[in-house]
């Protein structure tokens, strides 16, 4: 478990007492848990704080489990996203791996069980995609958060590998202007002059090609083709 310590889990789920057990049980072991109690709670937090995992109860009001997921996949395909349900109909667990659910998992919850399906995860999708080849002769390496350009590392500031680290998990997808001063400045009041000013400077650092933008919208950097 020492692997979920440097990680933000997102926890979906609408029955507060279950939400609140398992929360304070997955306080103790990642390094933060977000919380919310409906699907479209949880996608407005997701592209907040950008977790490294997440997990939602399927039936949930307002948005379901299945239709965050599906939404949360299309912007994030990397994130893993685990399925909590009473339902274990077929059809159900067809729909979820339609919309690209890692795992589904079966109520009443064995965190025990839970545990080792989110270390399987961590293993296999994040830990084991440590290396992201970017377009350009640019990797990433996840674990270590270091930028690397034809075998040469790119020396950057915290801040500065806070904002590759988001565009990277987000890689091929517009970052908007918004999500970029959640995660990089936590939020704190920055205007888009320092933000422009900010990526200018990695600009200079890592060269122009890298960070591609869409004019008053947001970042992104292209996969490797």
């Amino acid at each position: 478990m020492k692997n979920f310590k440097e990680l933000t889990l997102l926890l979906v789920e609408d029955e507060d007492s279950i939400r609140e057990s398992m929360q304070e049980v997955f306080g103790s072991v990642f390094q933060k848990v977000i919380s919310a109690s409906n699907g479209d709670e949880g996608l407005k937090k997701f592209k907040k704080f950008s977790p490294d995992i997440v997990i939602a109860d399927i039936m949930m009001p307002i948005m379901d489990g299945l239709e965050m997921s599906r939404q949360i996949k299309e912007f994030s395909k990397n994130t893993p996203v685990v399925i909590l349900s009473a339902y274990s109909e077929k059809e159900k667990l067809l729909k979820a791996i339609d919309v690209g659910i890692d795992k589904y998992v079966i109520k009443p919850i064995d965190m025990d069980e839970l545990f080792v399906v989110l270390e399987q995860i961590v293993k296999t999708k994040i830990i084991g995609a440590d290396i992201i080849e970017i377009s350009g002769g640019y990797s990433f390496n996840q674990t270590k958060k270091v930028l690397v350009k034809n075998g040469v590392e790119i020396a950057l500031t915290k801040k500065e590998l806070a904002f590759i680290s988001l565009l990277v998990k987000r890689i091929g997808t517009l970052v908007l202007t918004e999500e970029i001063r959640n995660v990089v400045w936590f939020g704190e009041k920055v205007n888009d002059p320092a933000v422009r000013t900010f990526i200018k400077r990695i600009r200079d650092k890592v060269g122009a090609g890298l960070i591609k933008n869409s004019p008053g919208l947001g970042y992104k950097i292209e996969l490797k083709k």
